[in-house]
């Protein structure tokens, strides 16, 4: 790639707002639309490109927006169409875009198409969604939801189930029924004619269902299997995204991103090669599953710290096998993780700043797409203060009652401490603004219980210290806009069984840049071969000692070689 090829969104920062915990603007406690408005001066001072929306649409919030009952209305709790305009040119008027959040998988048991896909087996919409008749009195298949139980739904009128992958008020839609993929993409084109820059497209990589719906292998001792072999990358998805390609991604100049749950390589080249016949970039999952639990049966719930072998192993296979073929996403942080300082960090009061931005400065010098999660740029942590009585998210209350009540997996209090290191509602507690009441968040009740160390971890505090996190935040994104290695560089990785420090190399034509992350509380030695007279481009230490790197030390040397 030479600097003449890149596209504008290969060059952005993408800041993602999950608007229910980001600013509320009228004391209910819910963060809204016009709170994200007026917050817009603070996203625009941290130097971001972009917004990603998370759902703002119609909902009866059984999965926090993602069951969608009415893609062209605003969910009441965030305001009304004519905020979201409001919005939408406030934003443009800094020239910041916005991306929404494309949710076609499923909708919610509420949309209208359902009510009348499920009023009857001769409903022109009963192909809408995924019906079978039961099989032996049971489930057509042996498939899992993904927030536990089984996938199906049994409908007493019509004595058929219906799948649902996520909870029972999330139908999967039907995309085999050509009426169904044009309604959607009509729907995707009036958001698209109302001026929206882009979408994030929620788990696209499963709307094409395998043929058949053959069961999924069976862990030992459960009774279902969350089916992700089989439902990712299915047999029509490209030829779907192709289709959407030509009938709404090209009618503008859109940034478009996909979930994509069980990519691999081969698939992501696809999903985002270089031709552009389906999406720019897509989200792999792979290094965020590296610390799930060694007992497949607990999937995700853990506690124990990831690898950096592995880590290194991973992130660099996906920086060289897509160099040249397709895009990266980078992220550590979103709505449906914990938060990185606590997970791959250090969220001490010694080491929470050296190591958030060690955290930030190995990932935003790597190919590909940076995407900050609110209050990633703060150094935001885990919310240890959080107990059973104070979490929202269904997939922690689900997840709890599977592993402690029905397996009898892990007890309440091994749960409780699994929860902590890897349940959403950590990422999902509300932005830290002030040190004041309420974290500045809201006059009223907040929806969601705050993390307790908003006093010392917020917005005021940040802005008003140079040396915050904020502020090394705000370097990386200047860093990215002026300086074309970063985007056109090839990636090279140091000593790759180090299990101490992340080492690798941007190397352009003329000129190479040096990233040296060091991932433990321990200081250590190392020597790498570089100009004597290079640049100290960035460090998270106020001055460098050479070959020494303090407890999560992080420098980016640039050189001319």
């Amino acid at each position: 790639m030479t600097t003449t090829d890149i596209k504008w969104w290969q060059k952005a920062v993408v800041y993602q707002v999950y608007p229910r915990s980001f600013q509320d603007s009228n004391g209910d406690g819910i963060g809204d639309l016009k709170g994200i408005e007026n917050r817009l001066d603070y996203i625009q001072e941290l130097g971001a490109d972009v917004i990603w929306l998370n759902p703002i649409y119609q909902s009866p919030d059984k999965d926090n927006g993602y069951d969608i009952s009415d893609y062209d209305a605003i969910n009441p709790d965030f305001g009304t169409m004519a905020d979201f305009d409001s919005l939408l040119a406030a934003a443009h008027a800094r020239g910041i875009k916005i991306v929404m959040d494309l949710v076609v998988n499923h909708s919610s048991d509420q949309h209208q198409w359902f009510i009348e896909s499920r009023s009857g087996k001769d409903n022109p919409k009963r192909d809408f969604y995924i019906w079978r008749d039961p099989i032996d009195g049971h489930e057509p298949n042996n498939w899992s939801s993904f927030f536990s139980g089984s996938a199906w739904k049994y409908d007493e009128a019509s004595g058929q189930y219906y799948l649902h992958l996520f909870v029972d008020g999330q139908p999967d839609l039907n995309w085999e029924n050509e009426e169904l993929r044009e309604q959607v993409y009509q729907m995707m084109n009036r958001w698209v004619d109302k001026g929206i820059d882009g979408f994030r497209m929620d788990v696209i990589s499963m709307i094409s269902k395998p043929d058949g719906l053959p069961d999924a292998p069976l862990p030992e001792g459960n009774t279902y299997a969350i089916p992700v072999s089989l439902t990712a990358n299915g047999p029509r998805v490209h030829d779907y995204l192709k289709e959407m390609r030509q009938k709404v991604l090209d009618n503008g100049d859109l940034m478009t991103v996909g979930e994509t749950s069980g990519v691999d390589i081969e698939n992501a080249r696809k999903y985002a090669g270089v031709d552009g016949s389906e999406l720019n970039m897509v989200f792999q999952f792979e290094h965020m599953g590296l610390d799930d639990n060694d007992n497949p049966a607990l999937g995700k719930w853990n506690n124990q710290p990831v690898s950096l072998l592995k880590l290194k192993e991973n992130l660099s296979k996906w920086q060289t096998e897509l160099e040249g073929n397709s895009w990266n996403s980078l992220y550590w942080d979103n709505h449906d993780q914990p938060r990185i300082v606590s997970r791959f960090g250090n969220d001490s009061s010694e080491y929470r700043v050296v190591s958030a931005k060690m955290l930030a400065t190995l990932l935003h010098f790597m190919q590909g797409t940076p995407y900050i999660y609110q209050g990633e740029e703060l150094g935001m942590t885990n919310a240890y203060n959080l107990g059973w009585d104070d979490f929202d998210d269904v997939e922690i209350i689900n997840g709890r009652d599977f592993v402690v009540n029905r397996e009898k997996l892990a007890d309440d209090a091994t749960m409780l401490d699994y929860v902590h290191y890897k349940g959403r509602d950590n990422a999902r507690t509300p932005m830290h603004w002030t040190a004041g009441p309420n974290a500045g968040f809201t006059t009223g009740q907040p929806w969601l219980k705050l993390n307790d160390n908003f006093p010392e971890i917020n917005v005021e505090e940040s802005l008003a210290d140079p040396n915050s996190v904020f502020h090394h935040y705000q370097k990386l994104i200047r860093f990215r806009h002026e300086m074309p290695i970063i985007t056109t560089g090839h990636y090279e990785l140091l000593d790759p069984n180090d299990d101490q420090v992340y080492a690798y190399k941007r190397i352009g034509d003329e000129e190479e840049l040096l990233i040296i992350n060091n991932f433990t509380a321990e200081p250590v030695q190392r020597n790498y071969d570089f100009p004597a007279n290079a640049d100290l481009l960035i460090s998270n230490y106020h001055d460098d000692q050479g070959t020494k790197l303090r407890p999560y030390e992080s420098k980016v040397y640039h050189y001319h070689p």
